[in-house]
This record gives structure tokens, sequence and C-alpha cells, in this order.
């Protein structure tokens, strides 16, 4: 009788050895572009924050006294533009409805703007450096500074309401899409896909082919640029004084 009753001890432990490994969280799916479309952008434009509100594309550029923000269609001249006064260095930036919060990035200050004049209303000090920002759909910002820890704060007051570390540092420009987050690696050809709710990679994605396309030899002329394009799952990526802007989609990668 003890030999049947090891084997079913021995074949229960198996068993829930095997689920247990089932309910372990998968890695990050691989995936690269697949470029739908290139349109021109502005060359002397030193990426930082790009997102879409309707069918209008904001983007906040850097450097110290080269610093604005335009809107405009895609790929086509901004209808309007605004100029950080020197040496504010302008950062990520996210439209929610008549008003925008831009980033500034060692200066201490986010903006909260007009959204259609780009008229500045208002700053609002915080604590450490700004990198990149977008909101979800609750309207909760989520904001970059580099590091590892994407930080949640309130929409209307810029507080600090919470935070995830993700566990890859130099996270930089960033765009919400329902609950994932994703953003440019700094110095990278790396975009990931982040689960909001616990700062779990679940997605890894090259786009070092645009890099190629581009050119881009230069130390600066690095990826950061990422918007969603309303109404479909193509985003634009674009980069650091590249002279165009891709429309992609992610897409498997080749085994």
């Amino acid at each position: 009788m003890r030999t049947p009753i090891v084997t079913v001890l021995l074949l229960a432990a198996a068993l829930g050895g095997c689920a247990g490994a089932q309910e372990q969280p998968a890695g990050p799916e691989r995936l690269t572009v697949q470029v739908v479309a290139t349109l021109p952008h502005d060359p002397a434009a030193f990426t930082e924050g790009l997102e879409f509100a309707g069918d209008t594309l904001y983007e906040s550029t850097g450097l110290a006294g080269r610093s604005t923000l335009t809107a405009g269609p895609a790929g086509g001249p901004p209808r309007t533009t605004a100029t950080l006064p020197s040496p504010l260095f302008g950062e990520g930036v996210t439209v929610l409805g008549p008003t925008l919060w831009q980033l500034t990035w060692q200066d201490g200050y986010a903006i909260e703007r007009d959204a259609h004049t780009l008229a500045e209303l208002r700053r609002v000090p915080f604590q450490g450096e700004g990198w990149g920002l977008c909101h979800q759909a609750d309207g909760r910002l989520v904001m970059s500074n580099g590091s590892s820890r994407l930080t949640f704060r309130d929409p209307k007051t810029f507080a600090v309401t919470g935070g995830v570390d993700v566990g890859r540092d130099q996270l930089n420009e960033l765009e919400c899409v329902g609950d994932d987050v994703y953003a440019n690696v700094w110095h990278t050809d790396t975009v990931l896909r982040i689960e909001a709710a616990t700062g779990r990679i679940t997605g890894t994605i090259d786009a070092g082919q645009l890099r190629a396309k581009v050119n881009a030899t230069g130390a600066e002329d690095v990826l950061n640029g990422i918007a969603a394009v309303p109404g479909t799952g193509d985003f634009l990526l674009t980069g650091k004084q590249w002279p165009v802007t891709f429309r992609v989609r992610f897409v498997p990668a080749p085994a």
C-alpha cells in the first residue's frame, strides 16, 4: 500500500508545481516597428514631448534659450507656437481638454497652458527633474524623471499621488494608452510598454531601424518622441533633431 500513496503524493506535488509555474507572469513581449508612413519633421526640433489631442499634434522641444511648444497638424507647419523664456528647458507635455501641462527639465516648474492659444496660465513647482509626461483616462498624470520610477500626479494641483518602480532607469518621453504607459529609454532605440498599475514591463519595442533610416549619428540625436494616433493602433515616433517622423505599428519581432 505504501507505493501507491507515494506515487499519488509525488504526482500531486508535480501538478502543484506546474500550476504554480503557470501562474508566473510571462516575460515582456518582443516587438519591433513596421513603418506605414513617413512625415516631415523640423530637423532643428530637440524633441522632448509629443502628444495628439484630436487631430492636433503638440510637440515640446528642449535646449535652454531654444525651447518651444507647438501645436498643429502632424507633418505640417505649426498653427501655434509658444517660446519658453531662457533659461527654461522644455520637456514632456500632455493635454487635458482645455489646458495642458508642459514640464521643464531642471528648472523645477510645470507650466500649465491654455491648450488652444498655448498661453501660460501658471507655474507649479515640483521637486527633482522633469522628463516625460502623459495622462490616463481618469486624468491622472504619469511623469518620468530619468530614473526607474513613474510618478503619479493630480491633474489639477500637480501634487504627487503615488508611483511605481519599473526596474529600468532612464525612462524618458511617455505616452499613456489605456492601462499602459509607453516609455522611451534615453540613449537607446528601445520603447518599453509598462503596466501602469504595477510597473511591470509587458513589452520591449526595438525601433533601431528608424535611427538607421535617418542616419542619426550624433550623441544626442536619439529616439525621443512617441504619440498614439487617435482612433488607430498606430503611433508616431521621432527623435531629437530628426528630419522625419515615422508613423508605425508595433508588431512581433522576428524569432
